[in-house]
Formats: structure tokens, sequence, C-alpha cells
């Protein structure tokens, strides 16, 4: 701590040297004379010596990695959902192909959303899960050894959406304030959410497909 604290008084005092020698950019730092420049303390001298240098030689910026395919994959992701069926011998599961007819139903809870289990139908074959499948993996797997193709999407997760959404509707009203802004809100990791491989792979994939005269940009 006290050794970083001199070397900030030591830049400060090198600093005002250097102004009252005239040297206030880089390039007067590259022909000043070698008293000015031995007037300075070594680790200031080095820095503006090597900051110099990159002003002259200035790197050249990397071209640039297209990953071919990988966004189509993600827009174009296929959906399957799993129900839970009853049966005589308790709830069966099984699997279809597609959006399914109904997904969950949510409630106001305050300022949030919960899941409200009272609009389902006693009896009737429950949905238990949505899958969305991108053939090359999701972003957060991509620079893993193998893609994750799969992105499980429980209520959780869907209840994440929604309250985004409901965000996004407001923020796009044509009847919103001047001073509207989107709300900020924290994901907190509940058990099974998955903030990377669900809600965070689910909202880029819901974005994506947002209004793009309305969200022009997703990050």
């Amino acid at each position: 701590m006290e050794r970083a604290v001199r070397g900030e008084m030591d830049m400060e005092e090198d600093v005002h040297k250097l102004y009252k020698n005239g040297v206030d950019n880089l390039l007067k730092w590259l022909v000043a004379t070698a008293q000015v420049k031995a007037g300075v303390h070594g680790a200031t001298k080095r820095f503006l010596d090597a900051a110099a240098e990159e002003a002259r030689n200035p790197k050249k910026p990397s071209a640039p990695i297209y990953l071919e395919g990988l966004y189509e994959s993600v827009y174009n992701a296929r959906w399957h959902h799993v129900v839970g069926v009853p049966g005589g011998e308790g709830t069966g599961m099984e699997v279809h192909e597609g959006k399914p007819p109904q997904s969950w139903t949510y409630k106001a809870d305050g300022v949030s959303l919960e899941k409200d289990d009272g609009v389902e139908q006693s009896g009737a074959a429950r949905l238990r899960l949505m899958v969305l499948t991108s053939e090359k993996g999701w972003p957060y797997s991509w620079e893993e050894d193998e893609f994750t193709r799969d992105c499980h999407v429980n209520c959780e997760v869907e209840r994440v959406w929604q309250i985004v959404r409901n965000d996004l509707t407001e923020w796009f009203s044509p009847h919103r304030g001047t001073d509207c802004t989107p709300e900020r809100r924290v994901l907190v990791g509940t058990p099974g959410i998955g903030k990377s491989m669900g809600a965070g792979s689910y909202l880029l994939y819901q974005l994506l497909h947002c209004d793009v005269e309305k969200l022009q940009v997703v990050a």
C-alpha cells in the first residue's frame, strides 16, 4: 500500500516537472532532451517510453474471427417439450416436438411474478420441461471441447423471460414517459435454473426474436 502511494506521488511530481519543461504529450516526450528525461523517476520514464513506442508503431488489430453458422443455429433452435401424463400407476412422461400448446401461467407478486398453479386442470397433461436444441451449441459452451446443444427451460427459467418481456413491453409502449428506462434486474441462482445453461441461453434466444425495429442490439 505504501509503495503504491509513493509511486503515485512520484508520478505526480514527474508530471509537474515535465509540464514546466513544455512536455505535455507523447510527441514532445519523444523529442525531449536527455536532461529532461533524466529528471523523472525510472518507472515514469519506462511508462512514457513504452507508451510513445506504442504510439509510433501501433499494433495492427487482429483479423476478426467469424463463427460460421453459430448465429443461425441459435436463432433457429428447435423446440421440444415434455409433459406429465397422469396414469393408473402414477405420472408418465411424454416428449413432443415443437412448442407446447400452453406454457406455464404466472401471476403478479409485487414487482415480480410467481407461477400460478391454480389455472392447471386436474387430471390434464402438465408441462414439465421445454427444450431448445441448437445444432452448433449455445454461446456459453463454444469455448469448451464439446458444444452443449440442449437448453433446458423449466418454469423458473420461463418466469425469468416473462419478467424481462413485461419490462420490454412497458419500455416499448408508446405511452411510456420520456424518462422510462429498462428495469435493472438481478438473477439469483435458484436451484435448477442454470443462469448460463438455462436462463442465459433462453433469454438470448427470445431477445433475438424480438422486433428488430424496437430492439436493435442484443449483447
